[in-house]
């Protein structure tokens, strides 16, 4: 494995810290605006993806569609989002003023978080670890996952992540 010390099982472990490190430190910086990372990602991709149906915007956000469908019912309660007409007999979502303007919000306190969990790494550090990352969510390793390189176990049945992974549209271009 070319000078690697720790094992697979620790580095995949520590990317797992890595994750729930930003989990909680987003959790609790985006409780200031009174919501939570996964509401602020629900507006993120709603804002991203405004013709997308229940069922995308679940896929988008690691969600099944009965969560996704909770979450907005309670984001509508908020008057975060609206539900408007879409085609046929389909219900789309919408941001009201008030989602946008706590996404818009959201995002500034996400872009501090992110900049200072990466801050001990350069620019050119920081460039590899995205390239790598990239590559590791589009390369498959198996018949049972999804296109972004996740089992399907771990999604809940049949509930498969998007390819367009949060963590890694997050990051581009930051």
């Amino acid at each position: 494995m070319g000078g690697v010390t720790r094992t697979l099982q620790d580095v995949g472990l520590a990317v797992k810290r890595l994750q729930m490190r930003h989990h909680r430190a987003l959790n609790a910086a985006l409780a200031a605006l009174g919501i939570s990372l996964v509401q602020w990602d629900a507006l993120r991709h709603l804002d991203q993806n405004p013709d997308a149906s229940l069922h995308d915007l679940a896929q988008l956000t690691f969600q099944s569609d009965q969560s996704f469908g909770t979450l907005a019912g309670r984001m509508i309660d908020r008057g975060l989002i609206e539900r408007v007409p879409g085609p046929g007999r389909a219900v789309r979502h919408r941001l009201t003023d008030k989602g946008r303007a706590l996404r818009r919000a959201g995002d500034q306190i996400v872009d501090r978080v992110f900049a200072a969990s990466f801050a001990p790494l350069t620019p050119t550090q920081l460039a590899s670890f995205d390239t790598l990352l990239a590559q590791l969510l589009s390369s498959p390793d198996d018949d049972a996952e999804d296109g972004a390189g996740w089992p399907a176990s771990e999604q809940g049945g049949d509930n498969r992540a998007s390819s367009r992974h949060p963590y890694h549209e997050t990051t581009q271009g930051r």
